[in-house]
């Protein structure tokens, strides 16, 4: 299986974490040498009426004790543009939202990594179709934030 290695320093302590791949909604998670199986929650079936569909973004997985661990990937449509984590870190807020118009170069979020907020950036030009990663939401290195189409 492939892992994912991220460190972090969470209260002065450090913490190597291993992420490995979503499988049958179990991922295996490896915290200071400790394994562990993570299983995600599955979401109740939502009702949606045909004239407004609900689009939402999906909470990020949780450990037993309620934790989050990282922000779920997505897919984007042919031509729009997924705005990345740069570095591992916590989504602080945002300064766009679902159908707002962006600029090349505006902030579109602030990311806390390693107690600094960092501006995110929006790569192109474009309509907000969908926001990923929750504000509270701790996303990896190259993790999915939004999309721009």
């Amino acid at each position: 299986m492939k892992f994912k290695e991220y460190k972090y320093k969470i209260n002065g302590t450090k913490f190597t974490v291993k992420v490995g791949e979503l499988v049958d909604n179990n991922v295996q998670v490896e915290v200071n040498g400790t394994p562990y199986t993570v299983e995600l929650d599955k979401e109740p079936a939502r009702k949606t009426s045909v004239s407004q569909p609900v689009k939402s973004p999906k909470p990020a997985p949780r450990t037993e004790s309620g934790e989050k661990i990282i922000a779920t990937p997505t897919s984007a449509s042919a031509g729009a543009h997924v705005v990345k984590a740069p570095l591992p870190g916590t989504i602080m807020s945002y300064s766009v939202k679902v159908g707002d118009m962006v600029n090349a170069g505006d902030t579109v979020c602030v990311l806390e990594a390693m107690k600094m907020e960092n501006d995110i950036h929006s790569p192109s030009s474009g309509k907000v179709v969908r926001i990923i990663a929750n504000v509270g939401d701790a996303v990896p290195q190259d993790g999915d934030i939004l999309v721009i189409e």
